[in-house]
């Protein structure tokens, strides 16, 4: 074979191709002319004799200008430098950290509630969206507007009907409904000043839960009975009614969306309904007391928390009824508010401390534990810009900054106690 056809043959078998072409920008000249030049040197006999210490010297330079690892032909370029960033440190702006937020340890106002009733059955405290809150002592229900500090007293109950059992403001803030001892529900319309109706025949005994879904009013009595009133509706306005409590039940919730309800009873047990069933969804069992204090979670939903009597605080994922967490409180647990603006869960609690317990969720480390109340805490609500708590207890009303102040905030007034001047009922 000759080696023309060889030759041939190696290019088409695709071996020994490789072509070794210098890349000239990357190459070193200088360097280069200055190894030649030595080689050279190296062959003259002639050349003059170094001494040991020049020889060292040299040895030494050519290692610190790294002469010993550059090559005279490069084939590639060199692998770009990682840029290093020399400016100064104290020049770079800092990323602003988020301010620790000051939880004051004393509330921002007390108000006097003589006649509030010791139950931990009822709820006789609520916050509506007109920034009026709304508070039963006894057979009176009074209102207290937070914008101007204004009192007013909405109604009182003769003794045979009497007392008061439950109030809750409609979605409107329009609008209050007023349980009774004697089974029946007051809708109170703040617009007129006027009573709208009275409902009646749902229950047997007395009305010590309510919750609103929008034009929806649940109702929940000692009879363990549930319904449902539909307040736009004429002539009879239940619309149905759930049969799931044994005991009387003491605590009602709708999730946000209106989906779901939440119900808790002095039976132990909580149930989740569903709307669109009509019927229970859940029956949970876990809890080994009284439940009252219920909370849908506002950043995620089907998540619920509940306590009551039995000391802990547990967490559900009301989709599918699985207990997520149980955290043992050391006391008893009359109300739940969740933080609008962080995740954080605020607990009203009952003997030996009487106090509130801001927790951090979901590690349930505590943040801050607030006291003053002499008594069991019975009542919360939250203000609808999410920022003051209202806590009841023996008789005080106490206000608290708990989950913060909103910037363009009103100063704190100066007085501590602010009674609810011009009535007997409220001193």
């Amino acid at each position: 074979m000759s080696r023309r056809s060889q030759f041939l043959q190696r290019r088409t078998s695709g071996e020994n191709l490789d072509r070794f072409i210098p890349n000239r920008s990357a190459m070193n000249f200088d360097y280069a002319h200055y190894m030649l030049v030595t080689q050279a040197r190296k062959g003259n006999e002639n050349r003059p004799v170094i001494s040991e210490s020049t020889e060292a010297y040299q040895k030494q330079l050519a290692e610190a200008c790294d002469m010993n690892r550059t090559r005279i032909l490069a084939f590639r370029s060199k692998t770009p430098q990682t840029r290093v960033d020399f400016t100064p440190l104290e020049l770079i702006p800092a990323k602003p950290r988020k301010p620790r937020r000051r939880i004051p340890q004393t509330p921002e106002r007390t108000l006097d509630a003589p006649n509030l009733v010791d139950d931990n059955c009822l709820n006789l405290l609520d916050w509506g969206s007109r920034n009026i809150l709304s508070i039963a002592l006894g057979n009176t229900v009074y209102l207290w507007n937070a914008s101007d500090g204004s009192t007013s007293e909405l109604v009182t109950i003769d003794h045979e009907n009497g007392p008061v059992t439950s109030v809750s403001w409609a979605p409107d803030g329009d609008k209050i409904a007023v349980g009774l001892n004697n089974s029946e529900v007051q809708l109170w319309d703040l617009t007129r000043n006027s009573l709208l109706t009275t409902l009646r025949g749902g229950h047997t005994s007395r009305v010590g839960s309510l919750a609103w879904n929008n034009h929806i009013l649940t109702t929940g009595g000692m009879d363990g009975r549930i319904v449902n009133s539909d307040i736009m509706r004429v002539g009879s306005p239940t619309v149905e009614t759930y049969r799931g409590h044994t005991l009387e039940v003491c605590g009602l919730k709708w999730s946000a969306s209106g989906k779901q309800l939440a119900s808790g009873g002095s039976d132990n047990i909580l149930r989740i309904w569903e709307m669109s069933m009509g019927s229970s969804l859940h029956r949970l069992e876990e809890h080994r007391n009284t439940v009252k204090a219920l909370a849908w979670c506002p950043f995620q939903e089907d998540l619920l928390a509940s306590s009551g009597g039995d000391r802990t605080i547990k967490f559900w994922d009301t989709h599918t009824g699985a207990c997520l967490d149980s955290l043992d409180t050391g006391s008893q647990v009359s109300a739940l508010l969740w933080n609008k603006n962080e995740r954080e869960l605020l607990s009203s609690h009952g003997f030996s401390r009487n106090q509130l317990t801001l927790w951090k969720y979901p590690s349930m480390v505590t943040i801050a534990e607030l006291t003053g109340h002499d008594s069991r805490v019975l009542f919360m609500a939250q203000s609808p810009d999410g920022w003051t708590v209202v806590s009841a207890a023996g008789e005080k009303l106490m206000l608290w900054n708990v989950f913060g102040l909103p910037e363009l905030a009103k100063p704190a007034q100066t007085a501590n106690r602010v009674p609810f001047a011009g009535w007997n009922g409220i001193r």
